[in-house]
């Protein structure tokens, strides 16, 4: 095994954006891909680790830079402001994301034809707007994300297949949310998933999070059975 590792710069018009691939090329290509869309803190290394992990598994990991530029922060005030443009404008940020999708397509370690996406906090949104605006991929995973669909008509078919990874006790994203979402696939036609995790909250797979007064709270054993259901998930919708 030969983890190769690169940065592959994409264009969205005038905006640069730095992905970082990680594959094994010991093993025969193109192989299945799967776009890793960031928190709200931008494309920073435990994305770039998940990159390697799939990588390790078979797959070719594409963290996306959403911000462009590579941008980053880690103050709640600055991880904000890099975050809200795009959460106001899903047009902007759909695009954003179909550049990053166009750019992992184009590459020659990816089957363009078994991409599948997945996204942590702010990256969950973004990969469920990828679902609702018919892309070609296969299916994406939610962990711990926003899940409100962006203004304007519901999609009325969804072809992706959807799993949401979800705290139960996540102030940021209540109930409410969850049922309105499992009512908007449902309408879509959509294959769904919703696995709820009880006295689990926020970033619930980040160990990194410990603010319990925010929500934000890391949980192994979420974190361990999160990730298993994502690699059931892909098993099933890439090979």
């Amino acid at each position: 095994m030969a983890i190769k590792e690169q940065v592959v710069e994409y264009k969205d018009g005038s905006v640069t954006c730095k992905g970082f691939l990680a594959y094994d090329d010991s093993r025969p290509g193109p192989l299945p891909g799967v776009l890793i869309s960031h928190a709200w803190g931008g494309r920073q290394e435990p994305f770039e680790q998940k990159a390697r992990d799939l990588a390790r598994l078979g797959y070719a990991g594409f963290a996306i830079d959403v911000y462009g530029e590579g941008k980053t922060a880690t103050a709640p005030p600055e991880c904000s402001a890099l975050m809200q443009p795009f959460v106001t404008d899903r047009p902007m940020l759909l695009r954003r994301l179909n550049a990053a999708l166009t750019a992992a397509s184009a590459q020659p370690q990816i089957d363009a034809r078994r991409i599948a996406a997945m996204g942590y906090c702010f990256g969950g949104l973004c990969v469920l707007d990828l679902a609702r605006s018919g892309a070609n991929i296969r299916g994406v995973v939610s962990l711990h994300g926003a899940l409100k669909p962006p203004p304007g008509p519901a999609p009325s078919k969804i072809t992706a297949k959807v799993l949401v990874l979800h705290g139960h006790d996540d102030p940021m994203v209540p109930v409410e949310d969850v049922v309105a979402l499992e009512k908007e696939l449902t309408a879509a036609g959509a294959d769904w998933q919703v696995h709820a995790y009880g006295r689990t909250q926020h970033a619930f797979s980040d160990p990194r999070a410990n603010i319990p007064s925010m929500g934000l709270q890391y949980s192994a054993d979420a974190d361990r059975r999160s990730w298993t259901s994502l690699l059931n998930f892909f098993e099933e919708v890439l090979r």
